[in-house]
Order: structure tokens, then C-alpha cells, then sequence
């Protein structure tokens, strides 16, 4: 380490993973103004930030799987805490918005828009759906950031319109349910389809459509919006592919033949 740098603490190692989750391969840089934000909240330069996050950039397995590389020198404590968020899901992301919140001073209803009118006022059925609400804003950030805010099939690039659907559903997998590798991005419509087995994507990214829709395929409506997509790659994300795995368990047990 170099003379007057300071050691990453755990906490703001899980504050920069947070950050990467939510921001498109392409913004990693310290001109970036949530980078420059995130610096200016725990006491570090843009450049270190942004550095930070090439750093996980690298230990991304999707990403190397694609042989995109970040930098080549992330810390063994990088690595340590890239798998212990990697590996936990369920609860880090959780703990890094509760984190986020305290140094920001602000309730963590409030730092993810949660209207208190919406809410119990106190008490254990408050807290789980302060959890549920933050973890699902934290999905959509991480799958439309890895997108860069384009459904997987059409192209469309209107935020209003895109849902962070999952390959395998909330009430399939509950230690995957804030898996960004368990995400698309995708346009209300085709979710719709994709969630009742009338769409899916192959382990090798094509469309896959329905012998259910493509039998009516003398219908206007179902041409332009489904049967011209079929056996055609889907849109890739910039980072956090989805998961091969996960793509075979929709193909095999969700997919309508």
C-alpha cells in the first residue's frame, strides 16, 4: 500500500459492491456522479472508487466468462467480501441499503422511496415489508442498470415500461430472489408470457416461443409481437448474465410446448 492510503473497511467494500450492482458496466468511472457521491460519503477519491469497482468488475464470473476483464490486482479482502455478497443474496444486499441509509442520515424508507402512508406503523410486519420493498428496488436497480435499461427482446429502452422479471420466480427460489443472474430485463408484455411459460430463453440466450402462440400464427397481433422473435438472441446484458442453470429450469419445467 502506498505511503497516506487508507485500508478498504468491510463496510465500505459492501457500500462499493452496492454501487456496482446499480450502475451499467459502461458508468464505472470516477466521473460518474454517483461515484463521486459514494466517495464524498466515506472519505475516498472518485478514482479510488471507480477503481473499486473495475476491481469487482474482474472477480464478475459473467463477465470473464465473456472475457471482459476488470483490473488485475483486487485485494484478498476484495475477493473475501465479492464472495460473500456473490454468495448471499438473501441478506447482503439488505444490509448494504441499511448501510447506505445510516451514512446518508436518512431512514432507509426514504432512501428507497417507500411512502410511510404505505406502511404498518411499527412492529415486525413493518420491518418485513420495509425488507421485501427495499430488496425489490434493489433488483430492478441491478437488473436495468445490466441491461442498461433495454428489454432483453425488443429493444425498447422506456424504464416505465421495463420489468426486472426473474427466470426462476420469488416463491421458486428464495435464495436467488435478489440474484441479478436470476433476472431480465424485459417489457410488461413478454414478462407476462415469459412468467406463464408462453416465451422463454435457451441456456445459449435465443427466444424461444410457445407451440401454443405459433399455432396461431395467422394472427397480426401475435406475429409482430411473438412469433417474430422466435430463435432470435436475446439483447445481452453488460454484466451478470443469466444463469445457465436457471435458463434450463424455465426451459424444462416452465416452457409451455
Amino acid at each position: 500500500m502506498k505511503e497516506g492510503q487508507k485500508l478498504w473497511t468491510r463496510n465500505q467494500l459492501i457500500l462499493a459492491i452496492n454501487l456496482y450492482c446499480k450502475l451499467p458496466f459502461g458508468r464505472l468511472h470516477r466521473s460518474n456522479p454517483e461515484v463521486i457521491h459514494l466517495a464524498n460519503l466515506i472519505g475516498r477519491t472518485p478514482s479510488s472508487i471507480a477503481y473499486k469497482l473495475v476491481n469487482f468488475a474482474s472477480l464478475d464470473p459473467s463477465l470473464k466468462a465473456r472475457g471482459i476483464k476488470g483490473a488485475a490486482n483486487a485485494s484478498k479482502l476484495d475477493k473475501i467480501i465479492w464472495e460473500e455478497y456473490y454468495q448471499n443474496w438473501d441478506d447482503l444486499p439488505f444490509e448494504s441499503e441499511k448501510l447506505r441509509a445510516k451514512i446518508e442520515n436518512q431512514s432507509i424508507e426514504s432512501l428507497n422511496n417507500i411512502p410511510s402512508t404505505e406502511l404498518p406503523k411499527e412492529g415486525k410486519t413493518r420491518e418485513a415489508i420495509v425488507k421485501v420493498r427495499v430488496n425489490q428496488s434493489f433488483f430492478r436497480s441491478s437488473i436495468l442498470a445490466s441491461y442498461n435499461n433495454t428489454c432483453c427482446i425488443t429493444g425498447i429502452t422506456q424504464p416505465e415500461l421495463l420489468i426486472a422479471g426473474h427466470i426462476k420466480s420469488w416463491s421458486e427460489d428464495e435464495k436467488n430472489r435478489l440474484n441479478p443472474r436470476n433476472g431480465i430485463a424485459i417489457n410488461a408484455l413478454h414478462d407476462k408470457a415469459f412468467e406463464n411459460g408462453l416465451i422463454t430463453i435457451t441456456p445459449d440466450f435465443k427466444i424461444k416461443i410457445s407451440e401454443r402462440l405459433l399455432k396461431n400464427k395467422n394472427t397480426k397481433s401475435i406475429e409482430e409481437y411473438f412469433l417474430k422473435y422466435d430463435n432470435k438472441d436475446i439483447i445481452l446484458p453488460s454484466k451478470f448474465l443469466p444463469d445457465e442453470e436457471f435458463l434450463k429450469y424455465h426451459n424444462e419445467y416452465r416452457f409451455l410446448r
